[in-house]
């Protein structure tokens, strides 16, 4: 039944990322985004993360998705051609997409060759990935990371703020 349940997430995961890239309308590739973002907190449910999955749904589909739908809102359903302003995306994009699914082909086989042997899952301590472990690894052993992490989006959001202010002070030109 786990098996049935990732390959589920799995179809659905891929799914969300090709219709997020496919759509033309920003506002649609978001709510495709969303269904992405929903499939991967299943896998992670899956692999016992559950601090990771509610993660997953309140901060990203929830939060940061609330945030891009208001950007679609505000910028409008412009759709600018994609090759016409860059040429050498043509040329450049298909050899780089082709190249990074090489690369992380490798990087999957590779890494699940090494743990055929392995146990998987079980090998997991009990309360891995709870809320409490993963509360207490982030403000005890990597409590600095943690603060210049929210200190770096704070710096982000207010950048973003004056950004927008002074784009509406000009008029839109810009």
């Amino acid at each position: 039944m786990v098996e049935v349940a990732f390959f589920a997430g799995a179809i659905g995961a891929i799914g969300g990322a090709i219709a997020v890239v496919a759509l033309r309308n920003p506002f649609y590739s978001v709510l495709a985004l969303v269904v992405h973002l929903v499939f991967l907190a299943g896998i992670f449910l899956l692999l016992r993360a559950q601090f990771i999955a509610a993660a997953q749904i309140v901060v990203y589909a929830g939060a940061v998705m609330v945030i891009y739908v208001f950007v679609a809102a505000y910028v409008g359903g412009i759709e600018e051609p994609l090759f016409d302003s860059a040429p050498q995306l043509r040329v450049f994009g298909p050899v780089l997409a082709a190249a990074l699914f090489i690369e992380i082909s490798i990087a999957v086989l590779g890494s699940a060759l090494i743990g055929l042997g392995g146990e998987g899952v079980a090998d997991v301590p009990a309360g891995f990935g709870t809320p409490e472990a993963v509360g207490r690894l982030m403000l005890e052993d990597f409590l600095i990371a943690f603060e210049a992490a929210s200190m770096l989006l704070l710096v982000a959001a207010v950048a973003a703020i004056v950004l927008a202010g002074r784009k509406k002070e000009t008029g839109g030109a810009g």
